[in-house]
């Protein structure tokens, strides 16, 4: 998946989640949808830097190895809020 597809998916759920906090009468409702909002805009804002460092880190093993590492924490993420919306359905 490319920077774009990743940063449009993104985008997409922060304004979904940001359009129900705003628009819930249920406060409890409101701070849980900002929660995810919030969880979407720092995703993207993650893939973007990472972007960014990738095209900056040229063939440095040690940068490439962080980089790595910092994908599989992005990805551990999704899985935890993954489980956490399944265990609310």
């Amino acid at each position: 998946m490319n920077l774009g597809e990743k940063v449009s998916i993104c985008s997409e759920h922060y304004q979904k989640w940001k359009t129900t906090a705003l628009n819930s009468l249920d406060r409890e409702e409101a701070k849980k949808a900002m929660e995810r909002a919030f969880f979407w805009l720092e995703l993207q804002s993650a893939f973007i830097t990472l972007h960014a460092i990738e095209l900056t880190a040229g063939r440095d093993k040690e940068k490439r190895e962080k980089i790595l590492a910092a994908k599989a924490k992005l990805s551990k993420r999704l899985v935890e809020y993954a489980k956490e919306i399944l265990s609310e359905l």
